[in-house]
C-alpha cells in the first residue's frame, strides 16, 4: 500500500538498526520514553526492541487517556447512571470495561439496568439526544488533544440546535502538562524514572504542533523527537534522539513532517480555547494531581456541562490491590513487574486500565510480547519481553 509499505520496509529497518548499533555509545545508557501508547503498541507489534542495542532502554509513558483517568472519575460516571435512570450515558468502548471501585465497570452497571451505550463519536451521542428527546444524554468526553476538538464541535452544535437534553462529562487532558510533571519529578524518588529523551506523540502533535514541547529542552534540557507510528518512524526517531544526546544537544525535532507542523492546527486550537477552560488541578492515575492539566467547559457552555447539570462530585478512590498500573504509567515499572500480569489480569478479565485500553502498555506486552517469548523459554520458565528468563 503506497505511503504505508514504505514505512515498513524490512531492509530499511535493518539499516536504521545498524546505524543505532554503530552510533550508540557503549559507555552510556540511553533511557528513552515513548509517551504515546500508540507508539508502545507499534514498538512491540513490529519487534523494535529486538533491533536495538542493549544500552537503549525504551520506557513506556502515560500516553493513554483511558489509562490515566483516575478511578474516582470513572466512579462519577457510574454513580450518575445508577442514580439517574433518565440518563443515557454514551461512551467510547474502552471505558466500559475499566474497573472502578470494587472492580465494578460501566458494563456491569449496564447489566444491572443502567442505560449505558457504546458510541464511536460525539456525533453518535448527539444523534441519541435528537432521537430520545425525553431522555438526558451524557457524552463521556475523554482523550488528549486529538479528540478534544470533536467534543468541542459537538458542544457548539448542541448549543446551536438547542439540544437541552445533551451534556458532556468532560475528562479531556493535556499532553504537555503530563510531560512536564514527569520531567519535573524530584530526582532520587523511588517512584521517579530517569529519562534522557522523549519520543513525542503523533496525532496529538498534529493538533498542538511541535512548538508546544519547547519547554522540554528549554526548562528540563531533554530532547524531544515527534515520531510517526510506523516502525521506520520509530527507529528513525530513536536514531535522532541518540544523535542529539551524543552531541550534547536538547532540541525539539520533528520526524513526522508529513503530518506535523511547528504551529499545529490553529483552527482546532481556537475552537478548543473558545469552548473549554483550564481546570486548576486534575488528578491523573499514576501521576497524582497536576496543575492546569485538564479542561472543563467554559462559562458560555456551562449549560452543557454534565458535572454542573447533575451536581456530580469527585471522590478519590483506590485501585485494585496489587495492580501496578500507576507505576507502569509513570514508567517506573514494566507490565511484567506486576504479579497480576497475565495471571489474574488478562485482556479477557482486566484488573487495571493498562490491560483494557487498546493503547495500554499491559495490553501491548500481552498481545505482542508474552507468548512469543514464552515459546523461547526453557520448560518451567518464561522469558520477559526483553528476553530475561523468569520462573513461570
Amino acid at each position: 500500500m503506497k505511503y504505508v509499505d514504505e514505512f515498513r520496509d524490512g531492509e530499511r529497518a535493518r539499516g536504521l538498526a545498524r546505524a543505532l548499533c554503530a552510533e550508540a555509545d557503549p559507555a552510556r545508557r540511553y533511557r528513552l520514553m515513548e509517551f504515546c501508547g500508540g507508539h508502545t503498541h507499534a514498538v512491540f507489534r513490529y519487534g523494535v526492541p529486538d533491533l536495538l542495542p542493549g544500552n537503549i532502554e525504551l520506557i513506556h509513558g502515560p500516553g493513554c487517556p483511558v489509562c490515566v483517568l483516575p478511578i474516582g472519575r470513572l466512579d462519577m460516571a457510574r454513580r450518575l447512571v445508577e442514580k439517574h435512570p433518565e440518563v443515557i450515558l454514551a461512551s467510547y468502548g474502552d471505558m466500559l470495561r475499566v474497573p472502578g471501585s470494587g472492580r465494578r465497570t460501566l458494563l456491569q452497571a449496564k447489566a444491572d439496568g443502567a442505560d449505558v451505550r457504546m458510541v464511536y463519536s460525539v456525533s453518535d451521542a448527539l444523534e441519541l439526544a435528537r432521537t430520545n428527546p425525553q431522555r438526558q444524554v451524557v457524552f463521556f468526553g475523554i482523550g488528549f488533544e486529538t479528540t478534544t476538538p470533536p467534543t468541542a464541535l459537538g458542544i457548539v452544535e448542541a448549543q446551536k440546535n438547542k439540544l437541552q437534553n445533551f451534556s458532556v462529562f468532560c475528562n479531556h487532558v493535556l499532553t504537555p502538562a503530563a510531560m512536564g510533571a514527569i520531567l519535573g519529578a524530584p530526582a532520587g524518588d523511588s517512584d521517579t524514572v530517569a529519562i534522557d529523551g522523549i519520543i513525542g506523540p503523533s496525532h496529538v502533535s498534529v493538533i498542538i504542533g511541535s512548538d508546544a514541547y519547547r519547554f522540554c529542552p528549554d526548562r528540563h534540557h531533554k530532547p524531544v523527537v515527534i515520531a510517526g507510528f510506523e516502525p521506520l518512524d520509530v527507529l528513525q526517531s530513536l536514531l535522532m534522539l541518540v544523535r542529539q544526546l551524543n552531541d550534547g544537544r536538547a532540541e525539539v525535532e520533528n520526524q513526522y513532517i508529513r503530518a506535523v507542523t511547528a504551529e499545529g492546527n490553529r483552527r482546532a486550537q481556537e475552537l478548543v480555547a473558545r469552548v473549554f477552560t483550564l481546570r486548576e488541578r486534575f488528578e491523573w492515575r499514576g501521576l497524582g494531581e497536576i496543575p492546569r492539566s485538564a479542561l472543563a467547559l467554559a462559562d458560555a457552555y456551562r449549560d452543557f456541562d454534565a458535572e454542573h447539570r447533575f451536581a456530580m462530585q469527585y471522590v478519590a478512590a483506590e485501585g485494585t490491590k496489587g495492580c501496578e498500573c500507576p507505576a507502569v504509567l509513570r514508567g517506573s515499572k514494566k507490565p511484567e513487574d506486576c504479579a497480576l500480569f497475565a495471571t489474574a489480569c488478562t485482556p479477557q478479565s482486566p484488573l487495571g486500565s493498562c490491560m483494557v485500553s487498546d493503547e495500554g502498555a499491559c495490553a501491548a506486552y500481552f498481545t505482542y510480547g508474552r507468548f512469543r517469548q514464552d515459546a523461547l523459554a526453557p520448560p518451567g520458565q518464561r522469558r520477559g519481553v526483553h528476553g530475561e528468563v523468569r520462573k513461570a
